[in-house]
This record gives C-alpha cells, structure tokens and sequence, in this order.
C-alpha cells in the first residue's frame, strides 16, 4: 500500500509540474507571468479567468483581480467553470471550492481535460482522433524506424529510451540530428539531446525532466500526451507542406494514369473486336455431319464458350466501358478536355459488335438445337424398334410356356426345346441395351414410341428364365413323385413342400445346411458327423442334393427308421408329454432355426390365455400320415 502510495504522489508530482509547464506557454506567450505552483496560484480563480480568456479566444468580462475574500475567489473560479462548462467541456466532482481550497487530484483531473479540449480533441489522423489519431501518428512517422528501438505502442513505456523523440525529430527535421550515430543504450543522452532540440529549434518548450521518461518504470500517459501533443502542432505546417508536395505529385501521377488507361483502352477495344469478329466466321464456317457424338462435342463447346469466353467478354467489356468512365471522370475532375477515342473504338462502335454477336450466337444456338433434337428422335424410334420386337418374341415364350400340356415327358421336351431359344433372346437385348445406351447418352428421358425400358425387359426375361427353370424342376419332380410307389400321396406332399420351403435359392437342389434343417423340420436329426456322410454320398450318387435325392433319402429313413408313431413319440418327448408344443420347446430341443420356422408355418396352433402359440402336432402328424 505504501508503495501504491508513493507511485501516486510521483505521478501528481510529474502532472503538476508539466502542466505548469504547459499552462505558462500559455500565459507568457499573452504577455501574463508564470505561475510558480499550479495548486495555488490557480486558488483565487484569476489565473483560471486568465487561461479560460486565452483557450476561447474570448473576454469573460469583470471579475475580482485581486480577491482577498473566499467569496471573491469562488466567484472568480465558478465564472471559470461556467466558461468551460458553456463550451461543452464535461468537469465531473469538482466544485469552486475543491480550487480554492487546492485539491491537487480534482485540479490535475480539470486540467487534463483542458488539455485534450483545447490541445488534443482537434488532432485527426486517417479518420482517428484525439488519443487514437495521435498514437497513429506517432506510429507512422517512426514506422521507418527499427522496431527494436522504435515501437510506439502507447504514451508510456514507448517514450522512456529518447530514440522515439529523436525518431519523430529525424523524420521532419533530418537536419536536426543525426539518428544512426545516436548511442541507442543512453537513454538519458537521447532524451536530454530531444529536449533540447525541440526547445531550441522547434520552439517545444520542455513540459517534462529527462527523470519523468527514463528513470520511472511507468512513465506517466497524460503528461507525455501533452508533450507529444506539442510535436504535432509544431510539425502540422510541415505536414500541410508535405500535403502541398503529395497534391502536386498525386496530379502528375492522375496524368500519367490517364495516358497509360487510354492506351489500355484502346487496346483492349481491339482485342474484343478481333475476337468477335473471328468467333462468328468460326461458326458460320462450322458444318453438322449428323452424328450425335458430333452435335454433343458442338453443343458441349457451345456451352463452354458461353460459360467461360462470353462471360470473360462481358467481364472485359464491362471493365473497359468501367476504364472509359473513369477517364473522362478523372479528365471533367481536373477541367480537362475530355478523351475522344479514335474512329471505330469508341464505346458505341463497342456495343454494335456486341450486338452483332449475340445475333450470331442465337442463330448458332438454334441450329445446334435443331440438330439435337432430330438426332434424338431417330434414336427414340430405334430403341422404340428393338424394344417392341423383343417384347413381342418374349410374350410368345411365355404364351407357349403356359400353353404346355400332356403326358410329363412331352412336357419335359417342349420345355427343353423353349429353353434353347432363351440363349438367342438373350443376345438380342444386347441391342436393346445399345440402343438405350444411346439414348441415355443422349439424355433422352422419355419415349412416345414404346413404355419399355431396357430394365423392363430385362425384369421380364429373368422371369420368364426363371419360369422355365421352375416348371422343368416341377416337371422333373413330378416324374419323380410318380415313381415313388411306396410313399403315400400325402407323405410326398409333404416332402416336396419342404424341399420346395428349404430351397431358398430356387436351383431344385438343397446345400448342406439347407439338407439338415429340411430333415431336422420332419424330425429327422443327425449328428455332424453322420450328415456330412450322407450330403457327401448323395453328391456321388447324384451330383447334388436334388428332388429325387431328398425323396429317395426320406423313402431309405422312413422305411428304416422313421415310423409315425416313432415321431409322435419324438415330439412327446419335445413337449414333455403336453399334447402340444412351444417354440420355446423347439428351441430347447436345439432344432436349427429354419427347421422351427418350418414347424410353426406348417402346424396348427391355438394361443393359450397369454397369447404365445401352442402348436397341436398330433393333429399336424394325423394330417401327414393320414
């Protein structure tokens, strides 16, 4: 606390004594003496009047010259305050009294705002003002300077070396001092060394001590704010002369723009003319040949052009009729005559051409279009031709393939000899593809011509593909069933459902685990190493797990092994002797799952008061073995 303490008494001491300083310019230079102490002589409110009298330019008529009574002095200081108060200076907590009876803090807190009303509010630099537009130029006078010795960041530390004041001397006054021999590590040298230039040939007087900038650690803002302030006025006719000296230079550098646009802008002109002029003898000499490969690569350039020449064009013509304009701104700114371009390149002789090529670009536009749309309608009738006629040969198939009838093996070889010409009709909507191949190259989305697609016929044929395999499976397995003399006719519609449910993939043959649940759901259950032995002997004997496969299978187990009443006690044992079973039972019995799927689809149930399924198998069995 007591070193806070200290630090404020040395930053009063430092404000009083330099803006003393800055108040006794004021006053000797109208012919008024000094003041010796800031606190008292300001007590009795004359050398307010005084100051107030010489900031405003203007006389605050009678008031006690030479008061000895406290009412005196208030009077004499309120009239002060009033005077600053008229001229829009907001004083905050200081009355009459707080002056005469010498409040040091209020007094210096009065005074710094006289000093930014009257000295720093009418600084302006780039649009800143006050504080801001003098920190700014400060900063770009010492800009050139090497930022490790010069960096003016604030109105403090920035100033405690010397080498900014003698930056800000250099850059008006280079005859002044010399700043590359100054010895940058004597702070007090340099600061000393621009005190006394600027008191002796700037006419700065020295508001502060070489003390008050180098050996505080926080030199005070607000006084070096009103020394610095003192440079800038000192410096601003210098400026002004600087502001001559860039208007003249400016004006010689407008003339040397002009001549350089105008060039610019002719031959910019005759660029986009030539340009023009040789794009639309491109196009009238550019003949179609008819195919769409070629209207395409036409079109597609058209679209090129317009998306990226055209608007190149009328981004420069844009910018050329923009140079033009600011020409003849720049000539009627300075009372010049104004810029006549030569014959053929004036701004109107521009638009004409302009003119003239976008009439030739429609004219080019139509003609690609025409040539576009007959093209794709000739590839409509051609997919439209290809499609129909194998549409038509398909539904023939399909005709025929309904319309079989008679003995199985007549059936067997009218199926046999309708499969050979799929191969034929396959190929054939290769050139279906190819022409909707072509179609879509061409965009063309809709057809008048035909309602097929490529994917429709394609659908159809699979279906009739399949159609076919499905009725020569069906062919073969009834030939099969009809063979089979020691099955039931109800046991044989059993099995062929349930090779025909577990056939997943519809190929009329089973894989190994399409085998074991297909059994497992008739209550046929091996071990691993049991069911790969019998899949592998059926794949010798027949190639693959066929129909007559499975039924010869079933036939050899059911006469050898399975009986009804041996799967009526099967699924007793399941059901723990309930004359019904759970899918939970199945799944406790580890029956596969596509085997408990089976069983739930093909036994009747009933749902118990809980809702779950109670499938009846003696019913399901008495069905099967019926």
């Amino acid at each position: 606390m007591d070193s806070l303490d200290a630090r404020s008494r040395d930053v009063q001491d430092v404000q009083e004594r330099t803006f003393c300083k800055w108040l006794n310019t004021k006053l000797e230079s109208n012919g008024y003496p000094p003041m010796t102490s800031l606190i008292r002589d300001l007590s009795d409110g004359v050398r307010l009047i005084q100051l107030m009298e010489i900031m405003g330019d203007v006389s605050l008529g009678r008031y006690n010259k030479t008061p000895r009574m406290r009412v005196q002095k208030a009077e004499n200081v309120n009239k002060a305050l009033e005077f600053i108060t008229s001229r829009g200076v907001k004083l905050t907590n200081i009355g009459p009294e707080d002056i005469i009876d010498g409040n040091p803090k209020l007094i210096l807190g009065m005074i710094w705002t006289l000093i930014l009303r009257f000295t720093i509010a009418d600084i302006s630099e780039e649009g800143l003002s006050a504080k801001e537009g003098l920190l700014l130029w400060c900063q770009r006078k010492t800009e050139p300077y090497p930022k490790d010795e010069v960096n003016v960041q604030d109105f403090s530390s920035s100033w405690s070396n010397g080498l900014a004041l003698c930056a800000l001397i250099h850059c008006h006054r280079p005859d002044l001092l010399d700043y590359d021999k100054l010895d940058k590590m004597d702070r007090h040298g340099n600061t000393r060394l621009a005190f006394q230039i600027a008191a002796e040939h700037l006419n700065i007087p020295q508001l502060l001590e070489v003390a008050d900038l180098c050996d505080s650690s926080h030199p005070d803002e607000r006084s070096v704010m009103t020394y610095i302030a003192s440079f800038f006025h000192a410096f601003s006719s210098m400026d002004q002369a600087e502001t001559v000296s860039r208007r003249v230079e400016k004006f010689a550098e407008l003339m040397q723009s002009v001549w350089i646009s105008r060039n610019d802008y002719e031959r910019r002109v005759r660029l986009l003319l030539s340009a023009w002029s040789e794009k639309q003898a491109n196009w009238k000499a550019s003949l179609f040949t008819g195919t769409y490969a070629e209207a395409r690569e036409r079109s597609a350039e058209f679209s090129a052009y317009k998306q990226t020449t055209k608007r190149t064009w009328v981004t420069e013509k844009q910018d050329v009729a923009t140079l033009f304009g600011n020409v003849q701104t720049k000539l009627k700114t300075y009372g010049l005559r104004e810029y006549v371009p030569p014959p053929g390149l004036s701004l109107v002789d521009m638009d004409n051409a302009w003119k003239d090529l976008i009439a030739s670009e429609a004219q080019r536009s139509r003609a690609i279009n025409a040539e576009i749309r007959q093209i794709k309608d000739t590839l409509r009738k051609k997919f439209a031709e290809v499609a129909n006629d194998f549409e038509q040969r398909l539904h023939a198939i399909s005709s025929e393939l309904t319309a079989i009838d008679g003995p199985l093996e007549v059936q067997q070889q009218l199926v046999a000899q309708i499969q050979t010409r799929i191969s034929a009709l396959s190929e054939t909507l290769s050139l279906v593809s190819d022409a909707e191949a072509d179609c879509n190259a061409a965009n063309i989305e809709e057809n008048d011509y035909t309602v097929f697609t490529c994917q429709d016929l394609e659908f159809e044929l699979e279906l009739v593909v399949q159609s076919i395999s499905k009725k020569i499976a069906f062919i073969d397995n009834q030939i099969v069933s009809r063979n089979m003399t020691n099955l039931t006719p109800a046991q044989l519609e059993q099995f062929e459902s349930t090779f025909r449910y577990f056939d997943k993939d519809e190929t009329n043959t089973l894989n190994l685990s399409e085998m074991t649940a297909a059994l497992a759901s008739l209550g046929i259950v091996f071990s691993d190493e049991d069911m790969d032995y019998i899949y592998d002997q059926l794949l010798r004997d027949y190639g693959a797990v066929t129909f007559e496969a499975f039924i010869n299978l079933l036939v050899e187990i059911t006469e050898d092994q399975t009986s009804p009443e041996q799967l009526r006690e099967a699924f007793r044992g399941i059901a723990t002797d309930k004359p019904y079973v759970t899918e939970l039972d199945l799944r406790i019995a580890h029956l596969p799952a596509p085997s408990i799927e089976f069983l739930r689809e093909a036994m009747p149930h009933t749902l118990n008061d809980t809702g779950e399924p109670e499938y009846d198998y003696e019913r399901w069995l008495d069905d099967v073995f019926a």
